[in-house]
């Protein structure tokens, strides 16, 4: 009866709907900024500042792969290259701040990136509420889990960018020079959106498949003009890498790797609705 008088609402009740989902998606978000402005030492010292250190995860484990790979080369009877090619970010980091407002204004822009991923979840929960009553029920089931796999997707591609592309790229601008006479400080407002803007970015770029079965659901994207078009779609996740990712081309190959897994894993979930569709 809810769904039915829902659907049967007038225009400006649904924009006075949609603007009651938006206050409460803000309110989310406002929480988990408060949350994450609260415990700045665990958000700054720990998770911000993470990659820049030498015993972050990641740059462990590429250290230790990078000693054992040289071992094994000179049990092999070659000779071993440099031990410590892959120990990134040895050099602890000096950061700098010229404003006066600058460490508060950055605390202040982390807080409402933390809090717009803490609350994601949430926030798509309100968008599937606002849409759901257009839906018919049999939708409505397959939505609920489209909620899940759409968070997932997110936190698995923010979880990407912050634990990999992160650390690689915090380690290949602070080494990079143009001169031995120029010295890396960067400012903290660089640093801070440098990892913000990878991990988040991660996470909407790992979006693609739940792009991809919404527009089959409509009938906009078919299997075959995925297939057709796959050249020109590695081509354009080459050019998002690039924009994501600092300029070396490992790390745009590393990034494009798990972009051109997805497009597949999408164009498997294409097949799938229209396989359906044609049954139906």
């Amino acid at each position: 009866m809810a769904d039915k008088q829902k659907s049967e609402m007038t225009f400006l009740e649904h924009l006075e709907d949609l603007r009651w989902h938006l206050v409460r998606s803000v309110l989310a978000i406002l929480i988990g900024a408060v949350v994450a402005f609260i415990y700045k030492h665990i958000v700054f010292d720990i998770i911000i500042l993470g990659p820049s250190r030498n015993d972050f995860i990641t740059n462990e484990l590429l250290c230790q792969f990078g000693k054992w790979f040289n071992n094994f080369m000179i049990g092999l009877g070659r000779t071993g290259g440099n031990p410590d090619i892959l120990c990134m970010n040895s050099e602890p980091l000096r950061l700098q701040n010229f404003q006066m407002a600058g460490q508060f204004m950055a605390h202040i822009k982390i807080s409402i990136v933390c809090g717009f991923i803490i609350g994601f979840p949430y926030i798509v929960y309100e968008f599937w509420k606002f849409i759901s009553p257009a839906l018919y029920p049999k939708e409505r089931k397959h939505a609920r889990s489209a909620v899940l796999a759409i968070s997932l997707l997110f936190f698995l591609g923010v979880m990407f960018g912050y634990f990999l592309i992160a650390p690689l790229s915090v380690n290949f601008l602070i080494t990079y020079k143009t001169s031995d006479i120029v010295e890396n400080i960067p400012q903290l407002s660089s640093y801070v959106s440098l990892v913000s803007s990878i991990s988040f970015s991660g996470g909407v770029v790992f979006e693609l498949p739940a792009i991809i079965y919404f527009l089959s659901k409509v009938g906009l994207v078919t299997p075959e003009f995925l297939k057709k078009y796959r050249r020109h779609a590695i081509i354009v996740l080459l050019i998002i890498a690039a924009i994501i990712t600092p300029p070396d081309v490992f790390s745009q190959i590393l990034v494009c790797i798990p972009l051109v897994i997805l497009y597949e894993v999408s164009i498997i979930i294409s097949k799938r609705i229209a396989k359906k569709r044609n049954t139906e």
